[in-house]
């Protein structure tokens, strides 16, 4: 049986969350009010509108004026990150009137959460460049994450069965550097843990054996269904035919490395690789965190330095079940740019080099 800590509530014993008093929840509100006034409100008002480099400069610049103490954890949290990989915000404002949990994954359009919406694209803009892929969730640059019904043992969002720890597309070249979830509402029984582990917080349980197999190329993700032309995101990762070339679990400097994870949908290419893969996996579990996301909050994790997951949930499909909202981030959008067409955020996509 796995165990977790809680990420402490005043960002003592972990350091990772800032919880936003009431006067700043409603000077972001505010701020949340004033990028909604820019934003075009006729039709279509779908997701995709938001993939306009002028309105997201605009939210760019807005969002300077969110609260000083939320702007300085965001930037530092950019800059230098934190033993732990994640930053948890509390009290991020929400709409009033929060519509049914869509049944079918995707809310139909930004006017219905307008002050989520752009809330979570202000503190995006904080870590810098919100990207998308035309693979996942079509491409949209907020993503609603829920419980789909049928898809309850799938390795995917959409699931409900334990999600197992993972880098964010950890296959894909230009993966996010960031990922933000925000809580629109908790599951029913509040069961549903948000988890993660730092590679920072696991590598001292490493042996140096361990360290110098997972450095090397001997593993391989299996891409997500969405991806490569292979499904339509709904499906089981490792079921899919494409994979990754050969990459290392671990980069980057000896003493703060980077890591590329998956511990359903990668694959060991020998058997001295598993063994490594198998160590790290124990040793991730041993850090392990873990909270329930409440309403309001938002996670940001660094998608470099650790892994995360969620535990087990029980939906009802009754529109009042678990619903997130996703927006990626890349620290630097420009080496993309050869896959994404002139003035858009959004990867084209996905051509892997071939399957098993």
């Amino acid at each position: 049986m796995l165990t977790y800590r809680e990420p402490s509530a005043d960002g003592g014993a972990e350091g990772v969350t800032v919880e936003l008093t009431p006067p700043e929840t409603e000077q972001f509100r505010k701020v949340a009010a004033e990028i909604t006034g820019m934003l075009p409100h006729g039709e279509p008002a779908g997701p995709e509108q938001f993939d306009d480099p002028g309105l997201l400069a605009e939210i760019e610049v807005a969002a300077r004026w969110v609260p000083p103490r939320l702007a300085r954890a965001l930037s530092r949290f950019r800059r230098q990150g934190n033993p732990h990989g994640v930053l948890l915000v509390r009290n991020v404002p929400l709409d009033d009137d929060l519509p049914p949990t869509p049944a079918d994954g995707a809310a139909p359009a930004w006017s219905g959460l307008c002050t989520a919406t752009v809330a979570q694209l202000a503190v995006v803009s904080w870590l810098g460049d919100v990207i998308a892929y035309a693979d996942e969730k079509a491409g949209h640059l907020v993503q609603d994450v829920v419980p789909v019904r049928g898809a309850e043992q799938r390795q995917e969002n959409s699931g409900s069965v334990l999600l197992e720890l993972h880098t964010e597309d950890g296959f894909h070249p230009y993966k996010p550097d960031f990922v933000t979830l925000l809580c629109l509402r908790a599951d029913h029984e509040r069961r549903a843990r948000t988890t993660y582990g730092a590679v920072a917080q696991a590598l001292p349980r490493l042996s140096a054996e361990c360290v110098r197999v997972l450095r090397r190329p001997l593993f391989r993700i299996h891409l997500s269904s969405s991806f490569g032309g292979t499904g339509t995101g709904t499906g089981t990762a490792a079921g899919a035919g494409a994979v990754s070339p050969p990459l290392p679990v671990l980069s980057g400097p000896a003493t703060d490395p980077e890591i590329v994870a998956d511990f359903h949908a990668m694959e060991p290419l020998d058997e001295t690789a598993a063994r490594a893969f198998d160590e790290l996996r124990e040793a991730m579990l041993a850090v392990l965190v873990g909270t329930v996301l409440e309403a309001g909050d938002l996670i940001v994790v660094d998608n470099r330095a650790a892994v995360h997951g969620r535990t087990a949930f029980r939906p009802r499909y009754d529109g009042r079940d678990r619903w997130l909202r996703r927006c990626f981030a890349v620290a630097d959008l420009r080496p993309s740019r050869a896959v994404r067409a002139p003035g858009s955020q959004v990867c084209a996509p996905l051509r892997p080099a071939g399957g098993p």
